[in-house]
């Protein structure tokens, strides 16, 4: 990654995670940033709630992840979704339909800041984040779930493929975009 391009220099990013090891890591790994952390759903909300940050890194499990996942809309924070024992369809359509702007396993923790910088980059330039995501590790999930694993939903992703830039989440996050409802969009 070339330090010149990065999106994540300077921005304040919050970090949520019931396991210290992986804020540590976060912090480590987005030393351009100031990540701030918390370890539990009170003290995320409270932070979401008392800063305005440029990204939250929300775990899906531990923490209510979903539930600071709609505080970030509501407060118009970008914010990723990281599991590792909630890596399953379910929650990845959730985390669709609330809002979030991607969704990543714990195990490509080492990678988070150029995946980071290529979220950051794709949603300052108006491209859609979760195509990014699914062409850079759609296969992890086909993997992990099994090569059918859309079927059991697919009424939903032929919808979701077909409106990459009109997804759900993204609806989401617009109702909640000031610059957007102050001009009476």
């Amino acid at each position: 990654m070339t330090k010149i391009d990065s999106f994540l220099k300077n921005k304040h990013i919050l970090a949520v995670d019931d396991e210290w090891d992986v804020l540590e890591t976060i912090q480590e790994i987005l030393d351009e940033a100031k990540v701030d952390v918390a370890q539990d759903y009170e003290t995320g909300s409270e932070k979401i709630f008392q800063t305005q940050y440029d990204l939250a890194i929300l775990d899906i499990m531990g923490v209510n992840g979903i539930k600071l996942l709609e505080e970030c809309v509501k407060k118009g924070i970008p914010a990723i979704m990281l599991t590792a024992n909630s890596l399953n369809p379910d929650s990845l359509i959730q985390s669709i339909k609330k809002g979030a702007i991607s969704y990543l396993s714990k195990e490509h923790l080492s990678e988070l800041d150029s995946l980071i910088n290529e979220l950051l980059g794709a949603q300052n330039q108006g491209k859609p984040t979760w195509q990014l995501l699914f062409e850079k590790l759609g296969n992890v999930f086909n993997q992990r779930f099994g090569k059918d694993w859309k079927n059991e939903n697919k009424d939903f992703w032929n919808d979701f493929e077909k409106n990459w830039e009109v997804s759900r989440g993204i609806q989401e996050r617009l109702l909640h975009d000031k610059n957007i409802i102050d001009k009476g969009i």
